[in-house]
């Protein structure tokens, strides 16, 4: 078995080759727990579950883990301004802990529903403090990290390799700089590792430099995932804006401390509201909770999973609606198979095998969802053809419906074990007949643009009907 993914590190798709044969380590980088997550962390949790799903499919034993950041995310990412946490925490009066605690339940509760596989370890900021401030020790006493002030910052000027993954020189950073910094830094480009905590901080710890200080937002990263996963792991994920700073911060960090850290570095794009970047800190965003409102999760999952991991998806109604459509359509073949299959006939893998093939193909170039989506929407009308025949085969019935639940559902995660047949069905079933009774109608009096119009505005919105001499059938 080899499949091929895109190393954001070398800019190019490459071979996989896991550390150990027949197993995948995997570090993805968790939410910031201070409100609700929203369809960009979907975005990315969504993308990452079809990775893991298909690496389990294709038999590997996966080890996944995603921190939860608890402490030390500022706002506007930077070294400078209040904590995120701490900064929701005083709007909504309550201690900062109680904050994380409802917002870290409230998220996995939303990925619940999407159906995403939860991590085998989410370790928390906070529970990492004395691993931290090792860390941060051992980079001063390399010369990588300076203390003042009592803050400790990392001297990217002593890493001639800091910016490679997002392909940012040392001097490009330096001629970017547009913005005041703290004056205390040797460079602008460093990063702080340990910040002081001023007077009445709600959330801070022992430190060896000014008495009292909190964590940088890049260090918890790198000393966790090497923690669980062990210094050299295999593939690092997140979205496409960590790359820099935050990515790049963690790879000199390890470098630092002599780690040879994540083989393979992949990120997903962003979820896109009319073209802008979907983000909590500037107010552009739908929640999780508010989309469940008006679709179904697995609809939400369905428009993240059929776009390509890498590629920008733009939020719209109408493309959510569109997904929940065509998610009805396959769900309604699965449903016919199931009530039509005898129980006790078994599958035998000797139909549709070349759907089974196109999707796994697909998949193995760079985990490309658009077109393992597309093969099994042709088996979903091959498979509809089937059906409208007098006398469907047992067997192949058998087969075309494990291979909707293994590769919908046990690897795209769109199709669950049990589809309840909705009253919303029946109607759309009732409106239908209804549709296909008044364009024979048209047929037979020879009103053919009446027909086409009816056929035409239904494709419109994803729906085809297939005439054959049994009858039409709608899909």
């Amino acid at each position: 078995m080899t499949f091929r993914l895109y190393n954001s590190l070398s800019d190019k798709k490459e071979d996989f080759v896991p550390l150990r044969e027949g197993q995948v380590t995997l570090y993805v980088c968790g939410p910031t727990v201070y409100s609700d997550s929203h369809l960009g962390h979907a975005k990315t949790y969504v993308s990452f579950d079809v990775i893991l799903r298909y690496l389990k499919y294709r038999g590997l034993k996966t080890f996944y883990v995603q921190n939860i950041t608890d402490v030390g995310h500022l706002v506007g990412d930077a070294d400078e301004g209040e904590d995120k946490l701490l900064k929701r925490a005083r709007e909504v009066e309550q201690e900062p802990m109680a904050v994380a605690e409802t917002y870290t339940t409230r998220h996995f509760q939303a990925m619940d529903q999407m159906g995403v596989i939860r991590p085998d370890i989410c370790p928390r900021a906070t529970g990492h403090i004395p691993e931290q401030l090792e860390a941060i020790e051992k980079l001063i006493s390399s010369g990588l990290a300076y203390e003042i002030n009592g803050s400790v910052y990392f001297d990217v000027s002593q890493d001639p390799k800091y910016g490679e993954l997002s392909n940012r020189s040392f001097e490009e950073m330096q001629e970017g700089t547009r913005v005041e910094v703290r004056q205390e830094k040797r460079n602008p480009q460093d990063f702080a590792l340990w910040k002081k905590a001023d007077p009445g901080h709600l959330m801070r710890w022992r430190d060896p430099y000014s008495g009292w200080g909190y964590p940088g937002w890049h260090t918890e990263c790198t000393v966790m995932s090497t923690r669980y996963l062990g210094d050299r792991f295999d593939i690092h994920g997140g979205g496409m804006d960590l790359k820099f700073p935050h990515h790049d911060c963690e790879i000199s960090q390890a470098r630092g401390l002599g780690k040879a850290f994540a083989n393979y570095w992949m990120h997903n794009n962003m979820l896109t509201i009319e073209g802008q970047k979907m983000s909590k800190s500037t107010g552009n965003f739908v929640t999780l909770i508010d989309a469940f409102g008006q679709y179904d999760p697995l609809a939400v999952r369905y428009f993240i999973a059929a776009s390509h991991y890498r590629s920008v998806v733009d939020y719209s109604e109408s493309a959510l609606k569109a997904a929940g459509t065509s998610l009805k359509r396959l769900h309604q073949t699965v449903r016919t198979l199931r009530e039509k299959k005898p129980a006790d006939q078994k599958p035998s893998g000797k139909w549709f095998e070349e759907f089974r093939n196109r999707f796994e193909s697909s998949m193995d170039d760079d985990f490309s969802t658009p077109q393992a989506f597309a093969a099994l929407f042709d088996l979903n009308r091959e498979v509809n053809s089937m059906l409208a025949s007098e006398d469907p085969n047992p067997e192949a019935m058998a087969d075309a419906e494990q291979l909707f639940s293994v590769l919908g559902g046990e690897v795209l995660g769109i199709i669950p074990e049990k589809i309840e047949s909705e009253i919303s069905d029946q109607r759309l079933n009732e409106v239908m007949q209804v549709m296909i009774e008044l364009r024979n109608q048209f047929r037979q009096n020879k009103d053919f643009k009446g027909s086409d119009m009816i056929r035409d505005r239904l494709g419109d919105i994803g729906i085809s009907l297939k005439d054959s001499k049994e009858g039409t059938q709608w899909e």
